[in-house]
């Protein structure tokens, strides 16, 4: 082992019963209830691995006392079978959205500041020159969302990528950067005061995102600058209408992008507090992955999500 193949050789070499093996081994952790799982006996399945060690030059396995775990290499092949895999569920749910007769299927995560103007115009765009294909759009936070696109259960995600090694898996391009707003309710205590500290803020109840998301490692700097811990019996979700119908008649305060807040507080739905938050958010943009194709309709959306837009 040691020597490089080229992708043509591996493309020969490489069977998709292999690839299904590796995948399995991932879910399970064991060589032998992958096997069982895949019907296959364990010596066949260990035949199978090193005949794919072979084909890739490495090895993939190592033993540790009466089991075998996945070296450096078998964590890396691991990653790329899986994008495979990815690739493989895209590809079947815009075949069968086909041979129902439909244009295809195009499925979008984003985070929540984009929702309000970028997001909603890049749909409507792409619905006028698809009528008839399907759209899927899932709100969620950036780290899930590349969860998710890793998967195969996106084409295209909007949001932040911050791992250097995931970012070499990724395209990412920048769209805008995102600015944040403490917001309350109507009859919060606080919403009619010109100027409101950061510090009046730490006595009352808190609604933040899950920890992990770019905007609340914002928030949780936001604390340390002021020597606090983050708030005791904390609230933590991502949803914004969870959020705002928490605030509703409580004391609760939360943090969220303000183009989200100030379509809210257009509404009457919540109060946007004068306080400035120090940290700020890296900008967001879009993300697709660099093995996986995309549909025409995915690209025609991504030329959307990005085309310059006269200011309102």
């Amino acid at each position: 082992m040691g020597q490089s193949v080229s992708t043509p050789q591996l493309l020969n070499r490489v069977r998709m019963r292999q690839v299904a093996l590796i995948l399995a081994v991932g879910e399970h952790g064991t060589l032998r209830q992958a096997s069982a799982q895949l019907g296959m006996t364990q010596p066949a399945a260990t035949k199978m691995i090193h005949e794919l060690e072979s084909a890739l030059g490495q090895a993939l396995f190592e033993r540790v006392g009466r089991g075998q775990k996945l070296t450096a290499a078998g964590t890396s092949v691991l990653r790329y079978f899986s994008g495979m895999r990815g690739s493989f569920e895209s590809m079947t749910r815009e075949l069968a959205q086909l041979q129902l007769g439909s244009a295809g299927r195009v499925s979008i995560g984003s985070i929540m500041a984009p929702s309000p103007k970028l997001l909603t115009q890049a749909i409507i765009e792409l619905k006028k020159q698809y009528p008839l294909l399907s759209v899927d759009v899932t709100l969620d936070t950036s780290d899930r969302l590349l969860e998710l696109l890793r998967e195969g259960s996106l084409d295209v995600a909007i949001g932040r990528i911050r791992d250097a090694h995931r970012a070499a898996d990724y395209v990412f391009e920048t769209l805008e950067n995102e600015a944040l707003a403490v917001v309350v309710g109507v009859v919060h205590p606080l919403a009619k005061q010109r100027t409101v500290k950061f510090a009046e803020l730490l006595g009352y109840p808190w609604i933040l995102q899950p920890s992990g998301s770019p905007m609340r490692e914002v928030l949780d700097q936001e604390f340390r600058l002021l020597q606090a811990n983050t708030p005791q019996g904390l609230i933590e979700t991502a949803s914004v209408v969870t959020t705002t119908c928490l605030m509703a008649g409580t004391d609760m305060v939360s943090v969220m992008p303000q183009s989200i807040a100030d379509n809210y507080a257009e509404h009457g739905l919540l109060t946007i507090l004068p306080c400035p938050i120090k940290h700020k958010m890296e900008a967001f943009g879009s993300i697709t992955r660099r093995d996986r194709p995309l549909s025409d309709a995915a690209r025609f959306f991504l030329e959307a999500l990005h085309r310059p837009r006269k200011p309102q």
